[in-house]
């Protein structure tokens, strides 16, 4: 147990599989126990119950975790996450796992590589391979019978890695070095300039007070009336139909309702000396038109 790290006080998790023999277990859990004292705390846990049990996160100083003499134990991505979760701060997991050693694709068995690589997105740190061993004939027969695989190239490897001085979700405060802004020192300003941006209405009565009349800001350009055309929109009055704008202000609304009454007058009837003719209706005789010429 010297081997772990594990001392008197510590919270101690075990963690066991089909392939874990029970005596041995048993065992382990005895020499645990002694190490830890009447302080400490040393919890069993079935791998396929873990993600389905009740403790809360930075439960354990230490999980042990298929390092029962015997044990073919392969953890899982979701596994390894779970027990990061559980680890406190600072804490270790000590993990051991049957591991290729050729290149087979689609395996159900990780090499020592890749299950370092899980360890660290799990996010343990300081991850690092122990030792390297040969199956025994019982472990190569219980990787066959537990985990169905058949190869002739498997090791054994112990790996450990370390959650970080911090738990998920917590915040600290950053002290920054910045150094400090001198203060805004603002423009020294011509007295001349402030003084014409601050004219009283005594100042306009001075007669020392140089001003200049609007007036004389007009060119005989700007005096000129502009042309209404030069005030029409350049879509306004176009196509074969003239149509002035909603709210016309360029004056072609009231150009096309002169030209309008020009036609009307011009397509009333005449009478023979030349003056209009109106429609007399009188009652029960028909409508005929009537000279208008000398009535009072």
């Amino acid at each position: 147990m010297a081997d772990f790290g594990i001392s008197a006080g510590q919270f101690v998790a075990v963690v066991w599989d089909k392939s874990s023999l029970v005596e041995a277990l048993k065992e382990l859990v005895d020499e645990l126990q002694a190490l830890t004292g009447s302080e400490g705390r040393v919890s069993v846990e079935n791998i396929n119950q873990l993600l389905q049990s009740a403790h809360k996160e930075s439960s354990f100083d230490i999980i042990l975790s298929g390092v029962i003499p015997g044990s073919t134990t392969v953890h899982s991505a979701e596994i390894l996450a779970e027990m990061a979760r559980i680890l406190r701060p600072g804490g270790c997991l000590f993990l051991k796992e049957p591991v290729e050693t050729a290149v087979v694709n689609n395996s159900k068995v990780k090499t020592a590589s890749k299950l370092c690589s899980a360890l660290t997105l799990s996010g343990l740190v300081e991850v690092k391979e122990l030792q390297q061993e040969s199956l025994s004939p019982e472990e190569i027969q219980s990787v066959q019978e537990h985990l169905g695989y058949h190869s002739d190239s498997l090791l054994s490897v112990q790996i450990t890695g370390k959650k970080p001085n911090f738990e998920v979700g917590s915040s600290s405060q950053l002290k920054l070095s910045i150094a400090k802004k001198s203060p805004l020192v603002k423009p020294a300003v011509d007295p001349a300039a402030a003084k014409l941006w601050t004219l009283s209405a005594t100042d306009m009565e001075d007669e020392s007070m140089d001003l200049i009349d609007s007036d004389e800001l007009l060119d005989p350009e700007d005096l000129k009336k502009p042309d209404p055309a030069s005030l029409r929109a350049p879509s306004c009055g176009e196509g074969k139909k003239r149509k002035a704008c909603r709210n016309c202000t360029c004056g072609l609304a009231e150009e096309l309702e002169r030209e309008k009454s020009k036609e009307q007058t011009s397509s009333q009837p005449k009478s023979a000396c030349g003056n209009s003719l109106w429609p007399y209706h009188g009652i029960g005789d028909p409508v005929l038109p009537v000279c208008i010429s000398g009535i009072s």
